[in-house]
């Protein structure tokens, strides 16, 4: 088991990932009932996208003796309804200064958009991936 999600009242959850012991708290968004107080589940989804990418990145970077420290994902999530869905996530990655050649920036791109998040979305969700190299 990876993690359990208990309802606590009014539309919030904990979720506590088992191995680590750490806890997120999720709330209903404010456009559906929610207070927006916490991250929505689909909030989570579209945060995991980045954190996936900017993860495998690193891994990637890791055996090419490169440090990714400081890089950062902005995401925004945008809903479509009928059905209520993400139908968008937008996420732009801005990189530290590194110099790098194109051929190495090319290979971290490609990690990055093949992420085991990007691939386990549904194919109508469209993605809108952006990298900025300082």
């Amino acid at each position: 088991m990876t993690a359990t999600v208990t309802y606590e009242s009014n539309l919030r959850t904990t979720c506590l990932h088992l191995q680590s012991g750490s806890a997120i708290e999720t709330d209903a968004p404010t456009d559906n009932k929610g207070k927006g107080e916490r991250f929505s589940p689909t909030d989570l989804i579209a945060t995991g996208l980045g954190a996936c990418m900017i993860t495998t990145m690193g891994i990637k970077a890791q055996t090419m003796d490169i440090a990714l420290d400081g890089a950062k994902v902005e995401v925004t999530k945008v809903m479509a309804s009928e059905p209520r869905r993400i139908g968008k996530i937008i996420a732009h990655v801005t990189m530290p200064v590194l110099n790098l050649d194109d051929k190495t920036k090319e290979i971290l791109e490609r990690v990055a958009r093949t992420c085991p998040v990007e691939r386990s979305l549904h194919p109508d969700v469209e993605l809108d991936i952006a990298f900025n190299w300082l």
